[in-house]
Formats: structure tokens, sequence, C-alpha cells
């Protein structure tokens, strides 16, 4: 199968997965934020947050690891298993231990309660999220997509029992995650034959080239979730946790644009990995960067054209204030989409410093104007803080990824693309009655502005002939 094919299938795939999913929460949200309290909303989205940088860490990107080695050692996967596994179950067990500790020995009330809810979801969340990467890795993704879309079908048949039958608030909201995240992980390891891999020998080279590799990520996935999180926590200690919840709720939006994102993300990093030597690579990444860019742009104006209808439907009650939070964190999906496409060219090559360093800069641009926004703007502020993170890190990104490939792209249509889709975010936060229309002004004129390029990588792709690239 030639490049693009293997692109295109693995899409089609993730495409299932991510859209079924994402749908669903989608439509939940107006239940969640009828069902749940600002404050309560507020703190599932701090926990949800917390696994984004613990995970990771804890276990020292055994997923991540295992995704990348999985694709180029064929027939090692029953030790990469085994190796990822064990890391995974340390972190647990580390958990568990210290959330123990610090309920009985400090805390007392619901926050000992959070504190045991939140090791047992951690428990889950790592196992499940160790058996996507893993699957991916192996290039099983007809097995993580099923365990995904059954991980998303528990949580609402779930949710719908806890939150609106026994009525258990906050804590049928984490416990229905629970449920979904430990079930999805059992199904995927039965459906890659558990007996098999867990009979499989170790191979200590390859574990203590994985420990490294993952060592090697964690500037880059520890400064990546402080740009995707930190800000929660600002927002918590500064602001409250309604203010919290509100923010949590304004995320939902960009989130629809993040699905096109996660589907391109997954399939790609796959692709990378097995291309990345080829001797036309800066060809091939260029013409996928620049078909990426339009179609986010394209995406995010028609997010902004519709935003107010949009939050209208989502928003219940004390919620419908988030909406003008929305445009510059919408913006922000754009710049994070092509960091991290970026940066699965670096990490193919094995680079992880690279991505770190951008990320790392990044963080810390993002803690300041966290600080420095919400202080001057209140909540919005940390809107703005993460915009501008992420456009600092696409920048340092953009830069790095010249030491191994020199992308074909068209700098000046870029830059006017970005100008135009900050004019149009502008404009729908403070434009009042026009901004319909110039938003609708700016998202066609997006759409001819790449309208050529979008033929032309068609083309290049061999998309709808048999040619191979």
């Amino acid at each position: 199968m030639n490049r693009a094919g293997y692109l295109l299938k693995n899409m089609s795939l993730f495409t299932v997965s991510n859209m079924a999913s994402k749908l669903i929460v989608f439509l939940l949200v107006p239940f969640y934020t009828n069902v749940l309290t600002e404050g309560e909303y507020g703190i599932a989205d701090v926990m949800q947050a917390s696994l984004l940088l613990l995970v990771p860490l804890l276990s020292i990107n055994a997923g991540e690891a295992a995704l990348r080695f999985g694709i180029e050692e064929e027939y090692k996967r029953g030790a990469i298993f085994k190796s990822g596994m064990k890391h995974v179950l340390t972190s647990v067990f580390a958990v568990v231990l210290v959330c123990a500790g610090l309920s009985y020995t400090v805390f007392s009330g619901e926050i000992r309660t959070y504190f045991l809810f939140f090791a047992l979801l951690y428990a889950c969340n790592a196992f499940y999220e160790f058996m996507l990467l893993y699957t991916q890795g192996c290039e099983k993704v007809q097995i993580m997509v099923t365990g995904s879309v059954f991980c998303t079908a528990v949580t609402v048949i779930s949710n719908l029992i806890l939150l609106l039958v026994v009525r258990m608030g906050l804590y049928g909201y984490i416990l229905s995650q629970v449920v979904a995240y430990f079930l999805a992980g059992i199904l995927m390891l039965c459906l890659l034959g558990a007996g098999s891999l867990l009979r499989s020998d170790e191979d200590m080279l390859l574990k203590r080239e994985m420990t490294k590799y993952g060592r090697g990520m964690l500037l880059y996935s520890t400064a990546s979730w402080a740009n995707n999180a930190i800000d929660r926590y600002f927002i918590l200690f500064m602001q409250g946790t309604e203010q919290n919840g509100l923010y949590g709720a304004a995320y939902k939006i960009p989130a629809i644009l993040t699905v096109f994102q996660r589907i391109f993300a997954q399939s790609f990093q796959m692709s990378a990995t097995k291309n990345y030597k080829e001797e036309d690579s800066g060809a091939f990444f260029g013409s996928l960067y620049e078909l990426y860019n339009g179609v986010m742009l394209t995406g995010c104006a028609f997010l902004l054209l519709i935003l107010k209808p949009l939050s209208a439907f989502m928003f219940r009650k004390g919620f419908i204030e988030a909406w003008i939070m929305v445009p510059p964190l919408l913006i922000s999906v754009i710049f994070g989409a092509l960091e991290g496409y970026l940066g699965s060219i670096c990490l193919a090559h094995k680079d992880g410093k690279s991505m770190g360093i951008a990320t790392g800069v990044g963080a810390l641009v993002n803690i300041i104007f966290n600080y420095l926004g919400i202080m001057v703007f209140g909540t919005i502020g940390a809107a703005y803080a993460t915009l501008i993170s992420y456009f600092t890190m696409f920048v340092i990104a953009y830069g790095m990824v010249s030491k191994h490939v020199r992308l074909e792209v068209n700098i000046k249509r870029d830059a006017l693309g970005y100008f135009l889709i900050f004019c149009a975010g502008f404009i729908t936060m403070y434009g009042g009655d026009i901004a319909y229309f110039a938003d609708m002004l700016i998202m066609v004129f997006i759409m001819i502005l790449y309208r050529d390029r979008i033929i032309f990588i068609k083309e290049k792709l061999g998309i709808g002939r048999d040619k191979e690239v």
C-alpha cells in the first residue's frame, strides 16, 4: 500500500472512532451543564487535566514508547507490551499509595473522597490509554477503534444511569468514566490475545531503549500538559471552581475542531514513523501540512461563524456566558495542531529534545501570561494566554523541524490565513451586529485562498486514482 493509501485507511478508521465518541460527548454537554453545578464541573475538569500530566509523567511515557517501537519492532510486540505495562502498574501503585495516604492523614470530608476517586480514575485511565497507544503501535487500528467506541458507549449508558436515575452528581460522573476506561481496556486486551501477551519473553535491551525514549519525551509531554491544562489551575486558585467550570465548558466547542485534529494526528504519527527516511519526505510532509493547515483554518472560521447559536444550544443556566472565551481557544487549536504535526516528524526521528524545547518555552510563556492575563482580564485572560503560548510553540517547532526535513510550503499564503483567522476571532468577540457577515466573508476568502492548494495536494497524493506517490 502506498503512503497516501496507508494514511487514508488509518484516517477512515480513526474517523469512526473519534466522530462517534466526540459527537456523543458533544451532544451530552447540555445534559452535563444541566445536572452538574459550575463548581462540580470545575472539579471534574481539574481531575481530567491532572490525568493529562500524571499518566505520561509517572508511566515514563510508556504508551508513547509502545507506539513508537511497536511500528518498527513488529516481532517484539509482546516484549513491548510487558515493558510498558510494568511502567503503568508501577505508576498506578504510586498514585494509589499517595492518594490514600493524603486522604487519611491530611484531608477530610469531601476532599478526602475526591482523592480516593481520583486514584481509581488514574488507575483505569492509565491502563486504557496504554492499551490505545499499544494497539495503535501494533497497527491494530480496528481493535483500537472498537475499544474507543465501546468506552464511549459505556460512558453514555453509565452517565444516564448514575446522573439521571441514581442522581450521584459529580461522583456518578467520575464513576462512569472509571467503569468505561476499565472495561474498554479489558476488551482491547482480550481482542489482542491476553494470554500470548502475558506469556511473552522480556527483552531487556528493548526495555532500556523504550525507557530511554520515554524519559527523553518527559520534557515534551510535561510541557505539553502545561500548555493544555495549567490555565485550569490558575483559574481554580485565582477565580474559583465556578469560573473554572465555565472555562471547562468553553473548551467543549474547540473540542469539535480537535476531532479532526486528533483523527489526522493519530494517522499521521504512524505514517511519519514509516516514511521519515524516504528521500522525498520534505515534499510529502509539506503537502500534507498545507492541506492540514487549510482544513483547520476553514473549520475554525466556520465554528466562529456559528458560535453564538451553537453556544445557546450547548450551554445551560449559568454556563451561557462561557461563549466569550471560545474564539481564542478555537484559534489556539490550529497552532496546537500544527505544532503537533511538526512534533510527529521530530519524534519519528527520535528527536524528543527539540520538541521538548518548543513546548517548554511555550509552557513558560503560558504560565507568565496566565498569571498576568487573569490578573488584568479575569478568566478570559487564560484563553488569551493559551493562544499566545500555542502560537509561540508553533513558531519554534517550525524552526526545529528544519533540522530533519525541508517542508515545501507557501509561507506567505499561510501567514495571510493566520492574519484572517485572528481578525475573525476578534470580530466575533467584539464586532456586535456585523460579526456574522464579517465572519462569513473571512471564511469564504480562506476557502478561496486554499482551494488551488487542496486540488494540487489531491493530485499529489494520488487520491481517487491508482498512481503511487
